[in-house]
């Protein structure tokens, strides 16, 4: 087969993908949750299986223990999450307008002298900025529903998630097989090693980031309590999710937590740089000990790249395409490397009068 022939197979085959998810996106988040839990549970299942477990059992061992601590966290926390999370969004206004009358006051009304004739402008300015952010987030709610998160489409998430993970992380390893036997022979250890590449980024990256988002979280959600700041535990777990985006969640956490403090504190400056304090801590401890051991700089999965493939998929296809967003960005990123050193290799780079280093 030549390569122009391989090339357009290739291109019918991702076409075809890229389709498959357009048209099924509605029924997707359910199955796509599942696989990514089978996958990040499946070197602890392998680890099992060489203490002497089966199969079987060390799936069953997991399954059983990731629900009952699924359960036991949204029983405990989801309530006092969504409370303070519903509190936090009906003050933000508030919040942002005593910001802005604190900047038009600054250095005893200069800022708002300086203004002048301008100032009505700029606080009608700041108003429909804020009406605007609220009603954003209002219709963000209906159109989370339209993306398969109605009634019916929870339910699926919480029922037949676990099956399809239970499923996958049983038969993983026998998957894995079969997809390998099916490679093309000329080029199957090519695929191999990119496959193991594109793993080695993944499992580096999420596994990694998985349990920084976690520490994160607790770090924040106690610190923030312990200094009394209300919506404290809202604001340091919505920060140790988004944390996942490296660098996001705590510029997001710090924002909302310094301007919940000023308006919750002022002029208590050490109350507020209390609440600063546990970012700075949350964030040295992060730079300095967590994304060092449990990431690294070895993944090659860049801050913007992630944050732009989890919004790209996130808009095409819903939630299941956040979920999609990290395969599909440590893919594209190990066959872009791939690709460049095919290149550099060839003879369009080394020009006609050079081979290929051999």
């Amino acid at each position: 087969m030549t390569i122009q022939r391989q090339f357009v197979v290739w291109a019918l085959v991702i076409g075809l993908f890229v389709l498959g998810l357009w048209l099924l996106k509605g029924i997707l988040l359910p199955f796509v949750a599942g696989m990514a839990i089978a996958y990040l549970l499946d070197p602890l299942a392998d680890r099992l299986e060489r203490y002497g477990l089966s199969r079987l059992l060390a799936t069953a061992l997991i399954t059983i223990f990731f629900l009952v601590f699924t359960v036991v966290a949204m029983i405990l926390l989801l309530p006092v999450v969504y409370n303070q999370s519903m509190a936090l969004l009906d003050i933000m206004p508030g919040v942002i307008q005593r910001g802005q009358t604190y900047l038009l006051e600054l250095g005893d009304g200069r800022l708002a002298e300086l203004l002048g004739a301008r100032a009505p402008d700029v606080e009608k300015a700041i108003s429909d900025s804020v009406g605007n952010s609220v009603k954003w987030l209002v219709d963000l709610l209906p159109s989370l529903g339209s993306q398969g998160l109605q009634f019916v489409g929870l339910i699926s998430l919480i029922v037949v998630t676990p099956v399809v993970a239970f499923y996958l992380l049983l038969d993983w390893d026998r998957m894995v097989e079969r997809i390998d036997g099916l490679l093309p022979r000329d080029h199957a250890e090519t695929i191999r090693q990119l496959a193991r590449d594109i793993n080695a980024v993944l499992a580096g990256f999420v596994r990694g980031q998985v349990i920084v988002c976690l520490v994160l979280g607790v770090i924040y959600a106690v610190g923030l309590s312990l200094v009394g700041l209300r919506f404290g535990l809202a604001v340091g777990i919505i920060a140790g999710i988004i944390s996942f985006i490296p660098y996001l969640g705590t510029i997001v956490g710090f924002v909302v937590g310094v301007a919940l403090a000023l308006f919750q504190f002022w002029p208590d400056y050490v109350s507020i740089g209390l609440v600063v304090a546990v970012f700075a801590v949350g964030q040295f401890i992060e730079g300095n000990f967590l994304s060092p051991k449990l990431v690294g700089n070895r993944v090659g999965l860049h801050p913007v790249w992630v944050m732009f493939a989890i919004f790209a998929f996130a808009a095409l296809f819903g939630f299941a395409g956040a979920l999609l967003a990290l395969p599909i960005a440590a893919a594209l990123g190990v066959l872009t490397r791939f690709g460049i050193a095919r290149y550099r290799a060839s003879q369009l780079y080394l020009g006609s009068g050079t081979g290929p280093e051999s």
